[in-house]
């Protein structure tokens, strides 16, 4: 008698080679353990009682993709998530970016777009946003509709503002946002600010030049070899002397390219691109 996790590991490995070949899409370096949770609980909310029963309806049923995409990515995230980081960008990161006569800022990852709202608002509370680019991407598109939208549950605002607030906001927080019934929208003024656009780390390269790049718990779902494959590629992406935030349990501590950086805050991730050294000699 086979052994069920053997036989869930091989399908797992079916499913992904499946997907990459149908639609491009490769999870094969990403980490092993979160990959199957989610796998397997997208067979279930599909009511199909196994991995290997996806694979069928990744063949014949190409208008599924986009579920398993959101299914399989983490749009999660939060208006100032961990805020002593953004206050950390305010008073160490922002008050570099403003020596540039433009500065354009990467959000990697950007979910349903909380935190490249967050990082819009730093940029206009330092009087950066006129002459700021943001570009927030994501492999969900589900995640990036919603995020250019620009609409969040009225629900959320009170955590918004309190991270807001211990971030060090310089204003009233209901200053970035109109209210209507049980929603939100950020102000028309950041959001007009924004590109968003698929990219995926995995297989796109680099698309602009960036000043600073903030993908926050992002890589720890990615193996180590894809994260060093992502780490070149932000650096590549980035001016000398340009900044990379991370998210808090990530770090370039024991990555190849961790020589190429300097340490702006190791507690909140914060690094910043040597100007001395060629990154293409990795």
């Amino acid at each position: 008698m086979s052994d069920p996790a053997t036989t869930e590991d091989r399908a797992l490995d079916l499913f992904v080679h499946a997907l990459k070949m149908c639609h491009g899409y490769d999870f094969s370096d990403y980490a092993r353990a979160s990959l199957k949770r989610r796998a397997e609980q997208l067979a279930a909310d599909l009511g199909e009682p196994g991995i290997g029963h996806l694979i069928p309806r990744l063949i014949y049923e190409p208008s599924l993709l986009g579920d398993v995409i959101a299914r399989l990515s983490v749009p999660v995230s939060d208006m100032f998530r961990d805020p002593e980081v953004f206050a950390v960008l305010r008073e160490r990161v922002l008050p570099v970016l403003a020596s540039y006569p433009r500065v354009n800022i990467w959000q990697a990852g950007c979910a349903q777009g909380e935190e490249v709202y967050s990082t819009a608002i730093l940029a206009e509370e330092a009087g950066l946003l006129p002459r700021s680019r943001f570009y927030a991407t994501d492999i969900n598109d589900q995640a990036l509709a919603r995020a250019s939208e620009g609409i969040f549950a009225a629900r959320r605002v009170d955590g918004f503002a309190t991270n807001y607030d211990r971030a060090g906001g310089r204003h009233d927080f209901a200053d970035y946002y109109r209210s209507r019934y049980d929603l939100i929208r950020m102000r028309r003024t950041l959001r007009e600010r924004v590109v968003f656009a698929h990219h995926n780390l995995v297989t796109d390269g680099v698309f602009a030049e960036t000043h600073l790049i903030m993908c926050r718990n992002v890589l720890i779902y990615f193996s180590q070899a894809l994260k060093e494959r992502v780490l070149r590629l932000f650096a590549d992406s980035l001016v000398r002397g340009g900044y990379l935030v991370l998210g808090t349990r990530e770090t370039l501590q024991f990555s190849a390219l961790a020589p190429y950086f300097e340490v702006v805050s190791e507690p909140h991730r914060i690094y910043r691109l040597k100007r001395e050294r060629s990154i293409h000699r990795v």
